[in-house]
């Protein structure tokens, strides 16, 4: 494995103690897809923005039954765990609970759905302060359907950071290490090492962050963060891609066609690239974008597809899983993403449903623990 230029941010937190269970992001049932929530990019991805920013959830609902749905915000301490000590008129201006209103049917589509979108702040909603926070959607019934992190930030430091390979000389190839300094000519940090919480985030996903380092030493007012393992990440390899947004024709990474009652798109059989040598192709970081041919507008105008997906694994894998990878899904592992080994082929395969646009995704074994190994495939 070679070593990848990756995308981190740097998330900094003034707290006070916190006591709990943290809690994680809640999957939404097979009917919705599509859930693309951000903030100021075209991109869907963890939105990590600053106060009075806008915020923006979209998603598909495919039951064709046109439900309410709605949506509550929860403030949530640095490390995830429920806030229990202000009260919801501290950190939001108005009111919550409130039904989403804006949604429209698909048009012209073998897949009929609803989409549904969100701004937040809005006439109803807006929120008056940084940190961690949750979005909740629920039903009619006030089901919860699926949930969504998001962060909210102020420019009360500097923060520098530099990205350099792995001073651990056995993995120097594979790994990077993320150095950073927090500096303030207004601010004095008092006792930083319990004060002042950090997270570094590498391409926008939660499951591989790196969380509560200290302060090695100071330099003045700068807070130095130069550690030697505990600032790594895995470098990696790119990502895979592929391209659907022609239903019927041609795409990038598409093998064949099939239209049964929705269009079935076969991709090209991958293999395994763990050991061997690195190829640069630029990728998205394991985004999505919808994108649709010939469609004025892609929320409604594209189609779902059912995607298929081969791997050709030179082996039979008894306690562990192979999944596929993606911000498609908010790097959730499911029953939907495992891969199951087909005898009559000699590969893994499963299939997805997915909306037309660009992908990228990866093959990742899971253990009977939950562990991901991203760079075993």
């Amino acid at each position: 494995m070679i070593l990848r230029p990756l995308l981190f941010f740097m998330f900094l937190c003034f707290s006070t103690l916190a006591f709990g269970q943290v809690e994680n992001e809640i999957n939404p049932p097979d009917y919705i897809k599509t859930i693309t929530f951000k903030s100021n990019t075209n991109e869907s991805q963890l939105p990590i923005l600053k106060l009075n920013e806008r915020l923006q959830l979209e998603f598909d609902v495919l039951n064709g039954d046109e439900d309410d749905f709605y949506y509550k915000i929860e403030y949530y301490n640095f490390d995830w765990t429920p806030n229990k000590t202000l009260l919801k008129s501290e950190y939001l201006q108005g009111i919550d609970n409130v039904r989403i209103v804006n949604y429209e049917n698909s048009f012209n589509t073998y897949q009929i759905y609803s989409h549904y979108n969100l701004q937040i702040p809005n006439s109803q909603t807006r929120l008056k302060i940084s940190g961690n926070y949750m979005l909740k959607i629920y039903n009619d019934y006030d089901e919860l359907m699926f949930t969504r992190k998001f962060m909210i930030y102020e420019d009360l430091v500097n923060v520098g950071v530099a990205i350099k390979r792995s001073r651990d000389v056995r993995f120097v190839q594979q790994k990077q290490s993320v150095d950073f300094k927090i500096s303030s000519a207004a601010m004095l940090f008092n006792n930083p090492k319990r004060t002042i919480k950090t997270v570094v985030i590498q391409n926008n996903n939660l499951n591989t962050v790196i969380s509560n380092l200290k302060p090695l030493y100071t330099i003045g007012r700068a807070l130095i963060y130069k550690y030697d393992t505990e600032s790594s990440f895995w470098g990696g390899n790119e990502y895979l891609y592929f391209e659907n947004k022609d239903v019927r024709g041609a795409n990038v990474g598409i093998q064949f066609i099939d239209l049964q009652d929705i269009y079935h798109h076969y991709l090209f059989t991958d293999i395994i690239r763990a050991n061997r040598p690195y190829t640069y192709n630029p990728d998205i970081n394991g985004n999505f974008l919808i994108t649709a041919l010939n469609a004025r507008d892609v929320t409604i105008e594209a189609d779902y597809t059912v995607l298929h997906f081969s791997l050709q694994y030179p082996e039979m894998l008894d306690d562990k899983s192979i999944h596929v990878y993606g911000n498609f899904n908010n790097y959730a592992i499911t029953e939907n993403t495992k891969m199951t080994f087909n005898p009559r082929t000699g590969y893994y395969e499963t299939t997805l449903t997915l909306k037309q646009g660009f992908y990228n995704y990866k093959y990742v074994i899971v253990d009977t623990k939950g562990n991901i190994d991203e760079g075993a495939i």
